[in-house]
C-alpha cells in the first residue's frame, strides 16, 4: 500500500466529500475508485465537459435506452430482487 497527497482547494474537497458522503463514500475510498475506473479504462472514466447541456443530453439518450431496452420497477424492493 502507498499514500498519494494531492493538493487541491479548500473548497473542491469539501464539496467533494459532501458529495461522496451522499453515497456512503469517503473522500480516500472516492479517489481510490477513481483511480481504479482510470486503470479500468486506459484512461479517464467520463468525458470531461463544463457544457451542462451536453451532460444531460447523454444522460437522456442513456436513460432512454434503458427504458427501451430494461425491465420497469414500481418499487425499490421489487430492483432490488429482480437484481
Amino acid at each position: 500500500m502507498t499514500t498519494v497527497n494531492v493538493r487541491i482547494e479548500e473548497k473542491t474537497k469539501a464539496a467533494a466529500s459532501k458529495a461522496l458522503a451522499g453515497v456512503g463514500l469517503d473522500l480516500s475510498t472516492g479517489v481510490k475508485l477513481f483511480l481504479h475506473q482510470v486503470v479500468t479504462e486506459q484512461g479517464l472514466p467520463f468525458t470531461p465537459t463544463k457544457n451542462p447541456a451536453v451532460l444531460r443530453a447523454k444522460w437522456d439518450a442513456e436513460v432512454a435506452q434503458a427504458l427501451k431496452r430494461g425491465k420497469v420497477y414500481k418499487t425499490a424492493r421489487a430492483a432490488l430482487k429482480g437484481l
